[in-house]
């Protein structure tokens, strides 16, 4: 079954609703109960909520009759309400509950570090609210009873969104969204700090001001408190026209390539600058969060143009196909991340085979499609053809990989020691303790 309360009560069974009470503090019971999923919640409080601490002397009597009523209605579909120690239950199994899906899609947010998954993450996460919690069973004192974690998760999801948008540059997508609640929760100046550096980035300079004005008037008027240091700071930055406010800030070691930050380029090969993509291996193997650079099939595309992997025009072509059909660039850009997995456990440990057979499972369709020809300089050079598709990009590193894989060159591949790095980089010399960046708490290149 799946269980919807964000908004009004609904309960549905593949796709078709389904009538779980006919008394609205039967769903209400059952709301409680679907809240609190894997816990018991005892009668005391269950008749506390329904009867709003003023319960009729036949409260038990009568919580007792719409449990029973609920089993009865529940049970074909496979929900079970047990007992437990004067109070009731209900079980994880297959149901699902919007609101418990909600917290786990912010977490899952929490967690990451790119701001494009957080954005899509968050962008589900509040597209489960349909209005206030259980609208058509509670009043505004049980919802708050009952929902106050919920609502403060989701104005926190609105602020980590709208930071997230800010940092990849829509600032249009965070003034849709944020420019409803404006004047609706004034006290909540991280929501207030987005919408103003939006509006500064809009051009919109002197509403910026103003919304300022109007939090400052509420904040004091009605809290006695003056704005925080956050929010007065960009004041005085908007005042001063403080031009770092006029974009996104730009990631560390990054070079701009059309739309796209891109990593310097710095290890001396392709299918290493490939594995740098992903600017923070631990040296367990572990991403850090936040360092992958190939967070849009675009980059993907973009990266392989850079290095010379693909003409520029068909760099193009692969972004007009990208945007025809996203689902196939979304899972062209899984599988080249997937690659990338292989390929860096490949190059830095010369006996792991299940990597290096991954890898050469790619390498195989690879050299099936590849063409060879002279280039403009003279020389021959492996071609991947405009028909590969959206998977082209990591067709072309897997040719440059094969190339690595195959030249005693792999030897003196080392990885930056550093468990906050993880560059991978060619030290013929073996001297080299450091990569070249200072991504490691500044250690120099050597």
């Amino acid at each position: 079954m799946e269980f919807r309360l964000l908004g009004a009560f609904d309960a549905s069974v593949a796709g078709e609703r389904v009538s779980v009470g006919s008394r609205r503090q039967e769903r209400c019971v059952l709301a409680v109960l679907l809240l609190e999923t894997g816990h018991v919640v005892p009668t005391a409080r269950l008749i506390d909520l329904l009867w709003d601490g003023a319960p009729p002397a036949s409260a038990r009597t009568t919580l007792h009759t719409y449990i029973g009523r609920l089993r009865a209605r529940l049970a074909p579909h496979g929900l079970v309400i047990g007992t437990r120690h004067d109070g009731y239950t209900v079980a994880r199994g297959e149901h699902v509950v919007d609101a418990e899906e909600f917290l786990d899609l912010v977490g899952e947010a929490a967690v990451t570090g790119d701001p494009g998954e957080q954005v899509r993450c968050l962008d589900r996460a509040l597209a489960l609210w349909r209005g206030p919690l259980l609208a058509d069973l509670a009043d505004d004192r049980l919802r708050g009873r009952l929902g106050g974690r919920l609502a403060e998760f989701r104005l926190s999801a609105l602020e980590q969104r709208a930071e997230a948008q800010l940092t990849m540059g829509l600032h249009d997508r965070v003034l849709a969204d944020l420019t409803p609640l404006a004047h609706e929760v004034p006290y909540r100046e991280r929501l207030v700090v987005a919408q103003m550096t939006a509006l500064y980035r809009a051009g919109r300079a002197a509403e910026a001001l103003e919304l300022f004005r109007h939090t400052r008037k509420v904040l004091v008027g009605e809290l006695g408190i003056d704005p925080g240091p956050a929010l007065t700071t960009l004041h005085d930055r908007i005042l001063h026209g403080d031009p770092r406010l006029d974009r996104p800030p730009a990631p560390v070691y990054a070079v701009r390539v059309g739309d796209e930050w891109l990593p310097w380029s710095t290890s001396g090969h392709p299918a290493l600058e490939f594995c740098n993509t992903y600017a923070g291996w631990s040296r367990a193997g572990t991403p850090r969060p936040g360092s992958d650079w190939l967070r849009r099939y675009s980059a993907l595309a973009v990266w392989a143009g850079h290095l010379d992997l693909i003409d520029e025009p068909l760099v193009e072509r692969l972004l007009e196909q990208a945007r025809a059909d996203p689902a196939g660039a979304d899972e062209a850009l899984a599988e080249a991340r997937e690659f990338r997995d292989h390929l860096y456990a490949c190059l830095t440990d010369v006996h792991d085979t299940r990597a290096f057979n991954a890898v050469a499972a790619v390498v195989h369709e690879a050299a099936r499609t590849a063409v060879f020809t002279r280039g403009d300089d003279g020389l021959g050079h492996w071609r991947m053809p405009p028909g590969g598709g959206l998977r082209l990009p990591v067709r072309a590193v897997a040719r440059g990989a094969a190339e690595l894989l195959a030249d005693p060159r792999r030897f003196t591949i080392r990885a930056c020691p550093s468990p906050d790095c993880g560059w991978l980089f060619l030290d013929a010399s073996g001297r080299r303790r450091w990569c070249s960046l200072a991504t490691c708490g500044g250690h120099p290149g050597g």
